[in-house]
């Protein structure tokens, strides 16, 4: 049960925030529910007020009317002398009140503490009246007021069907010959607690009838809304999936309209700038492509003569021979930069396809740290391996990984200041990665935004031991992005800078979760 909660739970949020309509279409609803509450309320209120305070004004003119006349038949039977029967004028006056009301039940009680002898003994309507109907506030309040007002509380009239409310009126009356008493008389307000019933009832199917009006008025006008912002978002998307054709359509006068055409308007912009754009990098991209080309038959040539001049170099002046070395090294730079050019054409025309093979990564490293070991021992810097162990073959194209851990060794030992470089392999059952660390100079962080752009140097003037193109890192880039991996980098000023690659190890498989190694790589683990 409670997993399928959950479920509900996430279902429920997920349709909240991802539906504008259903978020305003409730929100319609709930605040006009507690509108129509609140004004039910208030209205349910007023009523009831009115039609207790107007019934119950007439149930206390009717008692005094009442009182009034028993307390005139009690007069004029004193007045006619000691032989009059009390008692009997008694009953006359509460058989007359019964007739005149349309009180429910009555009573006659004779006033506590007094000397008058007793005439008229007290009659009621059943024996606990003054317990269910009497309170000895109301019986104190007819005291105080006595001969001026009719007193009253509410009460509740016990009948089969339940309690329904009432009224218990109370006024004294001077029996003249046996003392004071108190005439209550208690009438039923199940009319009034019918009509108000009623007057409820109306309003709360008025108030659902409006709640339910404006969730409909809510659904259109958000219909008509969200509908057409709907439609654009598709739109949108196919826009932004390359499907520049599709516009929105335009449909009369209104904002709407006027936005579907804005929306379409820039389409036809962006459509047309993106062609430009395209047919530009096209050019460029054939420009690089033929010139790299054409550029290779005089090279080769050069090369062909620069060598012959290399080789000869002993027999000549020292001016001479220092020009013979400068010419070879710039002639291999020179084919450096054309082959790095013909590859980043190829990745720019997506004509690059990989030679995936089974591959001993570790060993693919070693082999790539012997053959820069030399230049490393050179500058100083000593290079480590530290492989823990685990699933270290990988389906890759094993030249494009070495050239990918070539620029990035080139790179630690151009920038690694004499330091310890440590190169980190390891795996787990789907990634392979591989992270170069060095702790050298480092880089501002906005040059960490910007070291993976083409032609981009942290600092052009540094003198470098490998040479370069400053295509290096954005042809590793999109090496890594050919084998469905990752190339990170982390850097801090003075504390070096650190490469990871992260690859699947199997061909087509995606990368999921955490790289196998940190960012850069815990230090205990190369102790």
């Amino acid at each position: 049960m409670r997993w399928e909660w959950r479920a509900w739970r996430e279902r429920l949020l997920h349709l909240w925030r991802g539906s504008l309509r259903v978020r305003t279409i409730v929100l319609t609803v709930v605040l006009s529910a507690l509108a129509v509450s609140v004004i039910g309320v208030l209205i349910s209120s007023s009523v009831r007020s009115n039609l207790f305070d107007s019934r119950r004004d007439q149930v206390l003119a009717e008692s005094g009317r009442a009182a009034d006349q028993a307390q005139r038949m009690f007069t004029n039977a004193a007045e006619l002398g000691d032989g009059v029967d009390v008692q009997a004028t008694a009953d006359s006056a509460l058989d007359a009140v019964q007739r005149s009301t349309t009180a429910s039940y009555l009573a006659l009680i004779r006033t506590a503490r007094q000397d008058a002898p007793v005439l008229v003994e007290n009659r009621a309507s059943f024996v606990d009246f003054t317990d269910r109907f009497v309170s000895a506030d109301l019986r104190a309040t007819v005291l105080q007021n006595a001969g001026t007002t009719v007193a009253w509380q509410p009460v509740a009239i016990q009948r089969e069907a339940g309690a329904v409310p009432g009224i218990t009126t109370a006024a004294a009356i001077d029996t003249v010959l046996s003392g004071d008493y108190e005439l209550y008389l208690v009438y039923d307000l199940s009319d009034v607690q019918q009509t108000l019933d009623f007057v409820q009832g109306i309003l709360v199917a008025a108030g659902i009838a409006l709640v339910g009006i404006f969730g409909g008025v809510a659904y259109l006008v958000v219909r008509l809304v969200v509908g057409p912002v709907r439609v654009a978002a598709d739109v949108s998307e196919k826009l932004a999936a390359g499907d520049l054709e599709e516009r929105l359509p335009v449909k009369g006068e209104d904002e709407l309209a006027t936005l579907a055409r804005s929306f379409n308007r820039m389409a036809d912009s962006l459509q047309s700038q993106i062609r430009q754009l395209a047919d530009l990098s096209r050019v460029q991209q054939r420009f690089v492509s033929d010139v790299s080309h054409e550029l290779r038959t005089p090279l080769t040539t050069i090369r062909l003569a620069g060598d012959v001049l290399y080789d000869q170099r002993a027999d000549f002046p020292p001016t001479t021979a220092r020009t013979a070395e400068l010419l070879h090294t710039q002639v291999e730079r020179f084919e450096a930069m054309l082959a790095d050019l013909l590859e980043m054409s190829r990745y720019d025309a997506g004509a690059v396809e990989l030679e995936m093979d089974p591959t001993n990564l570790v060993r693919l490293v070693e082999e790539s740290i012997s053959a820069v070991e030399p230049l490393a021992l050179e500058r100083g810097s000593e290079i480590r391996l530290v492989a823990p162990g685990g699933y270290f073959e990988a389906d890759v194209d094993a030249r494009r990984i070495r050239r990918i851990l070539q620029n990035l060794l080139g790179n630690a030992i151009d920038h690694g200041e004499s330091k310890p470089i440590v190169v980190y392999v390891d795996s787990d059952e789907r990634a392979v990665a591989i992270a170069v660390r060095d702790y050298g100079v480092g880089m501002k962080p906005e040059h960490v935004e910007r070291v993976f752009d083409r032609f981009w140097r942290a600092d052009p003037s540094r003198q470098r031991t490998t040479g370069g193109t400053g295509l290096g890192l954005a042809i590793s880039l999109e090496d890594a992005a050919a084998h469905g991996g990752d190339l990170a980098v982390w850097s801090e000023p003075g504390q070096g800078t650190c490469f990871r690659l992260t690859i699947p190890r199997r061909r087509g498989d995606q990368l999921t979760g955490v790289s196998p190694l940190g960012l850069p790589p815990d230090p205990e683990v190369a102790a």
